[in-house]
């Protein structure tokens, strides 16, 4: 869907609400390749091999980015806690040395949280944007990817399905032109 992947020096922000399974995704980019990364933690109790980061600012946050695939779960919260110019200059400012020097930093972002300005900000501020949808039919859940923002190339025309196991999202083999 990516063409082969995002290219190093890349910020990727997956939106979705709390039950869309982007944690999940986020932990499986994290724990992808042998380069390695950092996992922080700034919504809950950090599991095992991620970093404690609730309270750090963004000096501390941005020294404690290691490895080439970053995680910062989530973004919203330091949205909320920083405010939407502090939170877009850490993600464009304050880390554009991590990004210079290769790594893909993923950034959470949770649906209906945030107002939409500041939700554009966000948007305009990535350099790849996923979007984890989930609809409810009666009995049964649908689950969709999109990639609505991709930069440097062709956004893809399609959604993927996908389903939430115990591994993390496992993604469909058919999709739906949109």
């Amino acid at each position: 869907m990516l063409n082969g992947g995002v290219p190093p020096g890349t910020r990727i922000i997956i939106s979705g609400s709390p039950l869309s399974g982007l944690e999940l995704l986020a932990q499986q980019f994290w724990q992808a390749g042998e380069e390695g990364g950092t996992y922080l933690m700034l919504d809950a109790v950090p599991e095992e091999g991620m970093t404690d980061a609730r309270g750090m600012d963004a000096a501390a946050l941005a020294g404690a980015m290691q490895g080439e695939r970053i995680v910062v779960d989530s973004l919203s919260t330091l949205i909320t806690a920083w405010g939407i110019d502090a939170a877009t200059r850490f993600v464009l400012e304050d880390t554009r040395g991590i990004i210079d020097r290769g790594a893909n930093i993923v950034y959470l972002l949770y649906t209906n949280h945030h107002t939409p300005l500041e939700e554009a900000r966000m948007m305009r501020a990535a350099d790849v944007f996923i979007v984890l949808r989930h609809e409810i039919h009666g009995n049964e859940v649908e689950r969709t990817l999109a990639v609505e923002k991709l930069k440097g190339g062709e956004v893809p025309q399609r959604v993927i399905p996908y389903h939430i196991i115990a591994k993390g999202l496992e993604l469909s083999t058919t999709s739906r032109v949109v």
